[in-house]
């Protein structure tokens, strides 16, 4: 078996900046060394952090009553390695670049941070949170109402997919302190004058690497100098390459950085295996075999194209298994839909490409399939962090043919880490 129009900032973060921002090439970049393993997995170079101070508990962070009655509500008890490292400078007002590896806490991080800072009595946007996809703009928009829970303050997903009519009437009647959203519906709700950013004083970008690449760097830029000079930044991301990092000098002249060196990302608490498959077209009847394995647990299945996604969900739906699908393609109701009946555990195995990579939290998967390797190794981490969130256990299973045994090997590198053949008895390990 085998990521348009406002104000000009001025101040520290201001319009002098501008020109670095939008004219930075990729030829301006520091050289990278010399790589030749596959395509997209180019090496990249070291990031250090400069704080370290530690605080181990809630209760001696400062927070409000009822924002700690809300954490511990929500199932905390103790903060993971990065709340305890990054929520106090977020709270002292610090721009803040934080990196930590996929399921330990980030979301909660800013999430609580920003809750810290909200004035409740203030009904004006005061925080803006963006992330690359809606799925997870709606998971912030959860976690941040879950553990505001105790708090009188509004959250709102402003994504696209949704009515714009009904989007400009929440702000329009009832103007949300904290806005989590994509880029194209939050810069639209900006430049149509109905989101106000006079009065934000948090900016947040979760899974920045992804924000700043080359796909949304400009309407980031765009968004950013929207708001007041004085503007509080935090980036958090499991991988932060130094390219992206190159960027964030623009509007970050001395942040707090609590990084990870890329060879120090672990993957504690879950077990990875690979499956080698001779041929491309063996892969369907090896899933198969593995169907009821799946159905112990929540499985999500990865898969590099959504023709791919839709074709892999045809083909076990037509072998009576029952499976879902979710890619970037489909109806935002029926993404909507489907995520729900994920969540709630009525649908047990889903295949998605890397649009689930980053961020989605479900909390009863234990099992992640890779149907196809990754093609850039920053995803890996992502993905199989599906699986053993927070400390829990998980199962990642990586199918290999012949062609994708380099890439398995520059994966391992990459991470430090040691993938081994499946065992026959893989349905012991849940």
């Amino acid at each position: 078996m085998s990521r348009y129009g406002g104000n000009d900032l001025r101040g520290s973060k201001g319009e002098a900046q501008y020109d670095t921002f939008s004219q930075q090439k990729d030829e301006n970049l520091p050289p990278k060394q010399e790589y030749n393993g596959p395509p997209g997995m180019d090496a990249d170079g070291l990031i250090e952090t400069n704080y370290d101070k530690i605080v181990e508990s809630f209760d001696d962070m400062c927070l409000k009553e009822e924002l700690l009655r809300g954490i511990y509500a929500y199932g905390f008890e103790k903060p993971s390695a990065i709340q305890q490292r990054a929520i106090q400078p977020c709270i002292e007002g610090k721009d803040v670049i934080a990196q930590a590896q996929s399921g330990t806490g980030k979301t909660a991080t800013f999430a609580i941070s920003v809750l810290q800072k909200i004035d409740a009595s203030l009904k004006q946007t005061q925080a803006l949170v963006i992330a690359p996809t809606r799925e997870l703009a709606q998971q912030i928009q959860k976690v941040v109402m879950a553990l505001g829970d105790y708090e009188s303050i509004h959250c709102h997903a402003c994504i696209g997919g949704t009515s714009v009519r009904t989007e400009i009437q929440v702000f329009q009647t009832n103007p949300p302190q904290i806005v989590v959203g994509t880029p194209g519906r939050v810069f639209d709700m900006i430049n149509r004058k109905y989101l106000d950013t006079s009065k934000v004083k948090m900016f947040v970008l979760d899974e920045a690497d992804e924000m700043l690449s080359r796909g949304f760097k400009d309407q980031i830029y765009e968004i950013f100098r929207t708001m007041p000079a004085t503007i509080q930044v935090i980036l958090l991301s499991a991988t932060m390459p130094t390219d992206v990092l190159d960027v964030t000098t623009c509007f970050m002249p001395d942040p707090i950085r609590i990084l990870v060196k890329k060879e120090e990302l672990t993957l504690e608490g879950i077990q990875q295996f690979y499956v080698f498959v001779e041929k491309e077209e063996w892969k369907l009847d090896t899933l198969c075999d593995l169907y009821e394995t799946l159905t112990i647990t929540q499985a999500v299945i990865f898969s590099n194209t959504r023709r791919k996604v839709d074709w892999l969900t045809e083909e076990l739906q037509r072998r009576d298994f029952t499976v879902s699908a979710l890619h970037g393609d489909m109806d935002q109701g029926d993404r909507e839909v489907i995520m729900r009946e994920f969540r709630s555990g009525s649908s047990r195995v889903l295949i998605t490409t890397d649009l689930l990579a980053r961020g989605i939290d479900v909390q009863q998967v234990s099992l992640v399939i890779n149907y196809d390797l990754p093609s850039n190794r920053e995803n890996y981490i992502h993905r199989i962090g599906r699986g053993g969130r927070f400390g829990r256990k998980g199962v990642a299973i990586n199918f290999v043919t012949d062609d994708d045994k380099r890439t398995l090997k520059d994966i391992e590198k990459f991470y430090n880490t040691k993938i081994e053949e499946m065992p026959m008895n893989v349905a012991d390990l849940f």
